[in-house]
């Protein structure tokens, strides 16, 4: 029987969700939980990868169990012997074939700047108090969904089949409290993609960089031709989206 997990992690103290050598992942931390509960060494797979210090609001995750389980006595147990930086909001079970990541069909980021002093988003957001043209930035970042070759902001050496992404949602909100988030949703994302898009968007918006420029680095698929990577404690995974059917609720 295969089962989901729906989790979120502050991604602060581990390597990523995916299980590295000689690093801490999210992956193996649920990997190293999970035999206790089901007295079994039980793989779990996730709906992607995350990076290196990168925080998820809602992650999907599946494995398997050849007993039934009372989910939510399960989800109990299991938050019990989970470190508190990760926590299982609920465990559902699914038709066997379905795959936490190859059925995802889009994927939504978040990326935070904090534009003033503020001690609760110091580890939480990226701090960066020179004044950005959103303006200017909101135009750049609707460029993107007229592309699908993103290879200009992936990261280099990966092995990928291809850089092709539907981008259906990019923009930039300046909230109350200081709080500047880019949203951005797509059926998939590169490794390194968002925090590249980002680190362009602002050299866009410091105008460093034109319109004329963003473009460029679009139709250049070179990754030296874009932005730097801004920092991983920034950008949140805040929504997975599947598709809708009778048997999945979601």
């Amino acid at each position: 029987m295969r089962y989901f997990l729906e989790l979120a992690y502050n991604g602060k103290n581990y390597h990523g969700w995916q299980v590295q050598q000689n690093a801490h992942s999210v992956q193996a931390e649920i990997e190293n939980k999970l035999p206790v509960l089901l007295k079994t060494p039980t793989e779990i797979t996730g709906c992607g990868r995350t990076d290196t210090g990168v925080h998820a609001r809602q992650y999907f995750a599946h494995f398997e169990s050849e007993n039934e389980l009372d989910t939510g006595k399960f989800c109990y147990q299991l938050n019990a012997i989970l470190p508190k930086d990760i926590s299982v909001y609920r465990a559902f079970k699914v038709p066997d074939r379905f795959h936490a990541r190859f059925d995802a069909i889009s994927r939504t980021y978040e990326y935070h700047i904090s534009n003033r002093l503020n001690p609760f988003l110091q580890e939480l957001s990226w701090c960066f108090y020179r004044d950005l043209d959103v303006i200017k930035m909101n135009e750049a970042a609707s460029l993107l969904k007229n592309y699908s070759d993103f290879e200009c902001f992936s990261k280099v050496h990966t092995q990928v089949n291809t850089f092709i992404c539907r981008i259906d949602k990019a923009k930039w909100i300046q909230h109350e409290n200081g709080l500047l988030v880019f949203y951005i949703q797509a059926d998939r994302f590169l490794r390194n993609m968002v925090r590249a898009i980002v680190g362009t968007l602002v050299e866009v918006g410091l105008n460093r960089c034109s319109i004329d420029d963003f473009i460029k680095i679009l139709e250049s698929k070179n990754r030296s031709e874009a932005g730097q990577s801004v920092p991983a404690h920034g950008l949140y995974l805040t929504r997975i989206e599947y598709p809708k059917t009778e048997s999945l609720i979601f």
